[in-house]
């Protein structure tokens, strides 16, 4: 171990870390300053990893969940051999800036996850574990081990605080996940001061109680980390490893305070620490040449390690061409050429679309052999087993159906984190109204472009007697609002069937599947090519004779609903087409002609939704032709429910014909 070359590299990160965020005159120095020699070690002696190929399959993953402090992160990278410069770290929180504020995963080379959120870093990793395990089952062989890589976190205590930390490290101590190693700034400090004031419990005793190794030693000890990790890998249980430090070491003027924390030294405060540190007072942007002496000193290493596996991979693929093809497959998120049958709905069937949704998974479990999750201890009422696999556990890393427990934050973040492994499309379901307990990762899915898809059921009003707490009602319209994440309420079991399709065909954004808990009819389409036109949002699922007066655009399980009530509207003399919505945003975002061609010439647009009318003004000429529910629900057997608000055929048809 080179001490030498280590302490010029962590040196040279409170140099970059404290110039970057004063030029910024905004940042996190407390972390960066506290944390330098850790981020030496871990780039320089711990990672397995490749600068020169930062997307390598079998890099040894780092996620800084304590993400404010980015500019230890960037540091590292930048001395490591990442693509980041100076000038990218010079442009600190900058328009257009690989460093942004906090690390963003596909902005910065090097950057294995988007955090900030505190926690979510964490559960992320553990997702990442996951995914690991799941790989090297089914791609290792006895003579070649093409995944065998480590997951490493920074966290604080603020993550320690946020409850998904407990959620995803209480899962991951279960799953045995050996190889995740979670270092610990254990500094004691938070923003409004020392964490005596809220932060009292024994953190050892948390996560011995969790399942985990728990080692402990000084931040500051490079021979004492090493062996700390060394002592790690040897565990079949995931390690934290708690390092006692001090947050804005280095900075006199702030050193051990919670002003460490969030706000740059000041010009003074610079000065004072580069004083302190040995550092030039009249270069900013100062790097030991020791530092990069240092870490071009081990890329010959870094390189002989990636060219090894790199040769063992392709004696892999020429012994094992079915694995290789399977790996191709997996890696590339596509389908297998394989003759699968969807189910087959007629109009006589009556069925559930959550029903329908875990017939269409035994389908596609089939083409994506990556499809992998579960749900938040709701596998039955959400219909989500694969049944052709078994349940991922400590001993059994082939399941494919995962147990996540009461745990949807974690769930979500852990789906993330498996997602970004890469190789896996994963899953995960629960019930609507329980996506309020998810949204902070669900944004983060959506942020990092991840495919996941999210299955929620009971999806309305019609849960009947579980009553307003587990009937959402502004739900559907909230997840809607997150830029980039695709909503889609089907209302048949064909219908269904296209929403599965079309969130597995997605590469860049999350996708969230609406899903009744009552049975629905399988209705007759109006449109002959409705599986290609409901690919633009809507579709015409019941048409008048000649010129509509009304056009009903409805989406789930009031699709039917419509249907029903315009037939009774005809009776009256009233001519009513109704366009089912699949996706109300990427329908309200067509062309203007696609628009009218399906909302047809009508006088009256009217609107049907068991939720808050919310959004749905962009299409009526007013409000009162928006049939909504705006005020939570309330208990009773469902079609009682229904009907107290006006959702059954007799009181739609009146509005209609008003």
């Amino acid at each position: 171990m080179n001490v030498k070359g280590l302490n010029a590299a962590a040196l040279s990160i409170r140099s970059l870390s404290m110039d970057a965020i004063q030029k910024a005159k905004s940042g996190h120095p407390g972390m960066p300053l506290g944390c330098a020699e850790l981020a030496a070690m871990i780039y320089g002696e711990i990672l397995n990893h490749n600068p020169q190929n930062p997307s390598w399959i079998n890099r040894d993953r780092f996620v800084l969940s304590g993400g404010h402090g980015s500019m230890l992160l960037y540091s590292a990278l930048h001395l490591s051999g990442y693509d980041v410069s100076l000038d990218d770290i010079k442009n600190f929180r900058q328009l257009g800036s690989k460093c942004p504020g906090h690390p963003e995963y596909g902005i910065t080379p090097g950057v294995d996850a988007t955090t900030g959120p505190l926690g979510q870093g964490i559960g992320m990793a553990v997702g990442m574990a996951m995914a690991e395990t799941m790989l090297a089952e089914k791609f290792n062989t006895k003579n070649h081990k093409i995944i065998d890589h480590y997951t490493y976190v920074l966290l604080g205590e603020g993550c320690l605080m946020e409850g998904v930390s407990s959620e995803a490290s209480s899962l991951a101590g279960h799953l045995k996940l050996g190889k995740l190693i979670v270092f610990y700034d254990e500094n004691r400090i938070s923003i409004d001061g020392s964490t005596d004031i809220t932060f009292t419990e024994n953190i050892a005793q948390r996560y011995e109680s969790y399942g985990w190794q728990v080692l402990q030693g000084s931040m500051y000890d490079y021979q004492q980390i090493e062996s700390l990790v060394e002592e790690a890998k040897k565990d079949d249980r995931p390690s934290l490893i708690m390092l006692k430090s001090e947050i804005g070491k280095g900075a006199p003027t702030v050193v051990g305070k919670s002003a460490a924390h969030g706000a740059p030294l000041g010009d003074e405060g610079v000065k004072a620490a580069k004083e302190f540190l040995g550092l030039p007072v009249d270069k900013d942007f100062y790097v030991l040449p020791e530092a990069y002496e240092y870490f071009a000193s081990k890329k010959d290493e870094i390189a002989k390690k990636y060219d090894a596996w790199q040769k063992d991979f392709e004696v892999w693929a020429s012994e094992e061409k079915e694995l290789k093809a399977l790996w191709d497959i997996m890696m590339s998120g596509n389908p297998l050429d394989v003759n699968e049958t969807f189910p087959e709905y007629t109009t006589e069937d009556k069925l559930a679309t959550r029903a329908a949704s875990g017939a269409m998974l035994q389908v596609l479990e089939k083409m994506y052999p990556g499809l992998v999750g579960g749900s938040a201890d709701l596998e039955g009422p959400n219909s989500c087993k694969i049944k052709s696999s078994t349940y991922y556990a400590p001993d059994n890393r082939s399941g494919r159906n995962i147990h996540f427990g009461i745990r949807e934050f974690a769930m979500t973040a852990i789906s993330n984190g498996m997602s970004l492994h890469g190789g896996l499309k994963p899953f995960c379901a629960t019930f609507l109204v329980f996506a309020d307990y998810m949204k902070p990762a669900i944004r983060l899915s959506s942020l990092m472009k991840l495919p996941i898809i999210y299955v929620f059921t009971h999806d309305s009003i019609y849960v009947g007697e579980d009553g307003p707490t587990h009937q959402p009602i502004e739900t559907i319209t909230s997840l809607r609002t997150i830029p980039g994440v695709q909503v889609l309420r089907p209302g048949d079991a064909q219908e269904t069937e296209l929403a599965w399709l079309m969130a597995s065909e997605s590469k860049d954004h999350p996708v969230c599947i609406m899903l009744t808990r009552q049975n629905l009819p399988v209705y007759e389409k109006a449109d002959p090519d409705w599986k290609n036109t409901i690919r633009c949002g809507a579709y015409v699922a019941y048409n008048c004779e000649g010129e509509a007066d009304i056009t009903v655009l409805a989406t789930g399980s009031e699709v039917s609903l419509a249907i029903e009530a315009a037939k009774l509207a005809k009776e009256k003399g009233k001519n009513v087409r109704v366009v089912s919505v699949l996706d109300r945003e990427l329908f309200a975002n067509q062309p203007v002609q696609i628009k009218e061609t399906l909302i047809g010439n009508a006088n009256r647009v009217v609107t049907l939704e068991a939720g808050i009318k919310t959004g749905w003004e962009q299409f009526v000429k007013s409000n009162e032709d928006i049939i909504s529910i705006d005020t939570f629900g309330t208990s009773a057997p469902f079609a009682k429910v229904a009907e107290f608000f006006g959702f059954t055929p007799e009181k739609v048809a009146e509005k209609l014909c008003k």
